[in-house]
Parts: structure tokens; C-alpha cells; sequence
């Protein structure tokens, strides 16, 4: 599954790096950070998306829905 995910607060590469760094520690396929957004491919079977969005949260940023 692929899921692309708005991020508010985000605006700088210390906030992607910071997106990054959470996400990661999450067993996702790919990922791809800009500002203001996370792109995230994972295996629903492993991964939830409210996990991802728990790891966003964790490096201090909101997905806007």
C-alpha cells in the first residue's frame, strides 16, 4: 500500500530529516520526505498507517487529514 500523507509544520530539511528519522524506525518499504509531505510504502500486514502517523506525530508534526 501506498499512502501519501500532508504534514503540517513542516519547513525545512531539519523537519524532513526529523520525518525520516521516526518513519524509519518503522518496517516500511520505501519513503520519500519533502517538505510538508511523506510519501510511504509499506506492507499493511506489518506496518499500520496510524502507526505512521504515530512516528510523525513523535518528531513533532500533525497530518493534516
Amino acid at each position: 500500500m501506498e499512502v501519501k500523507f500532508k504534514i503540517d509544520g513542516m519547513n525545512c530539511n531539519h523537519c524532513v530529516m526529523a520525518v525520516k528519522k521516526e518513519i524509519q524506525k518503522l518496517d516500511v518499504d520505501s519513503l520519500d520526505v519533502k517538505i510538508g509531505e511523506a510519501t510511504v510504502k509499506f506492507d499493511e500486514k506489518k506496518v499500520s498507517e496510524s502507526q505512521i502517523k504515530d512516528a510523525i506525530a513523535e518528531a513533532g508534526y500533525a497530518v493534516i487529514q
